[in-house]
């Protein structure tokens, strides 16, 4: 790795710890062991780090899924990838990352709508892959995927709202309906 791969992979540790809403060059410089000059330097611009970030962090996401052992039906799956969003503690972390990003990038900020347009393509590969590898035909399995996450961020964004056992039987109902 070069130097920016590695100023990458701590500030992208750094915003998952901290958030991307209010990031600040200076504090997150002085976490790194550097200067924000420096940071600028090395990306270019705030906005150029951040979107390494958010790659960086959507890359660690989808290696999750990638290393996740096939299911033996889409529903299985189903039930799997909640498991995995909601047990692992890297990917919420990622996940919460992203919720903050869309959220930037649903009012045009960029780099966030540019950023999460091409997390969203890179994730429904990924996910489609693992529907693939669990039995899903080629073809079905991208609609899948677009559907399994757009069903779970909507309850991902309402768990702070709901209980657990109402998160999971949406997720349960979702599973049953697409076997």
């Amino acid at each position: 790795m070069n130097k920016r791969d590695d100023l990458t992979e701590a500030a992208t540790d750094y915003a998952l710890a901290h958030g991307l809403i209010g990031l600040s060059l200076r504090p997150l410089a002085a976490e790194l062991g550097t200067s924000d000059r420096m940071l600028i330097y090395h990306f270019g611009s705030k906005d150029e780090l951040v979107a390494a970030v958010l790659e960086a962090s959507n890359t660690r996401s989808m290696a999750h899924i990638d290393a996740m052992a096939p299911a033996g039906s889409l529903r299985e799956a189903v039930l799997a990838l909640w498991t995995t969003y909601t047990e692992d503690e890297q990917v919420q972390r990622c996940q919460r990352m992203y919720v903050e990003a869309a959220a930037l990038g649903l009012l045009g900020r960029e780099p966030y709508a540019s950023s999460i347009k091409a997390s969203n393509a890179l994730w429904i590969r990924a996910v489609a892959a693992y529907l693939q590898r669990s039995g899903v035909t080629a073809k079905r399995a991208p609609g899948m995927a677009n559907l399994i996450d757009a069903t779970f961020n909507g309850v991902f964004l309402d768990r702070p709202l709901d209980d657990e056992a109402e998160s999971r039987q949406i997720i349960e109902d979702l599973a049953q309906a697409l076997d």
